[in-house]
């Protein structure tokens, strides 16, 4: 089932048919190991307003006072990337040696103040000159590390930040409007099948300037992996959100502009759409 917050409530998609639910606590809503169930029960004692689309729904990002967390270099493509952007800096081992090492890049990303929804504007810093997005199954979790759901995640990049200089990784990674996360959460009990794909495509004046795809199966660790190490020393009260890397990385002679649309597609989850301010 897929679970779309929205301005006034949530609404529910399951079997094809939609319902609405006012919520009064979203992040205690979701802050639920059993949210499957939770959702089910819901449903089955007569909650909800049945809607015909989605039509007309102020649909915003699935987030609250979760924090989210990001993993880098958990596929090879992204490894490759990374080295040839700071081979200059000196920089490159350093993600070889990640790639293969036990502990795995983890980082802050943003807060909910710096996340936008399905359909708003994410930027591009003015201090860059090589920028991309980044598509990224991301994992909603309880803040008993619990994976209840999944959705998708737009980790924005300025490469030339972070190809300059390692160091300068949160600069290339947080700011405002850094992150797009959307257009719903996908509920299930069940593990993602592992041939599960991510879809990038990038429009520029009604024309396909880039595409690609890549199956989860090429992913290097596995998602409670990822889980495991973010919440080794930190605790989350509300739970969090955990990006999980990207395997698509756009060559070395693409870089956003402005006005630029974006679309992320996940089997099972959807797709999320913004544009670059």
């Amino acid at each position: 089932m897929k679970l779309y917050k929205t301005k006034n409530g949530v609404i529910i998609e399951n079997d094809e048919s939609l319902f609405e639910v006012q919520v009064q606590d979203w992040d205690n809503f979701i802050n639920d190991d059993n949210l499957f169930k939770t959702i089910n029960s819901l449903l089955s004692s007569g909650h909800g307003t049945k809607k015909d689309s989605l039509a007309g729904s102020f649909i915003v990002a699935p987030v609250g006072k979760q924090e989210l967390w990001a993993c880098g270099v958990t596929y090879l493509r992204s490894k490759v990337g990374r080295q040839e952007e700071s081979k200059l800096s000196g920089g490159a081992d350093f993600y070889a040696k990640v790639y293969e090492a036990e502990r795995p890049e983890i980082f802050f990303k943003a807060t909910a103040n710096r996340i936008v929804g399905p359909g708003e504007k994410v930027k591009i810093r003015k201090d860059s000159s090589w920028d991309v997005p980044e598509p990224e199954l991301t994992l909603v979790v309880t803040s008993s590390g619990k994976i209840i759901g999944y959705t998708i995640g737009n980790d924005m990049s300025s490469r030339s930040i972070e190809g300059e200089n390692p160091l300068y990784l949160p600069q290339a990674k947080t700011y405002d409007a850094c992150a797009a996360i959307g257009p719903c959460i996908y509920i299930t009990e069940e593990p993602l099948n592992s041939d599960t794909m991510i879809r990038l495509e990038i429009n520029r004046n009604n024309t396909n300037e880039f595409s690609d795809k890549i199956s989860i199966s090429q992913m290097k660790r596995t998602l409670q992996e990822l889980v495991g190490y973010v919440f080794r020393e930190c605790s989350f009260p509300y739970g969090c959100l955990i990006m999980t890397g990207t395997g698509i990385v756009p060559g070395n002679d693409f870089t956003l502009r402005s006005g630029d649309e974006i679309k992320i597609t996940i089997d099972n989850i959807g797709t999320l759409v913004n544009t670059v301010s």
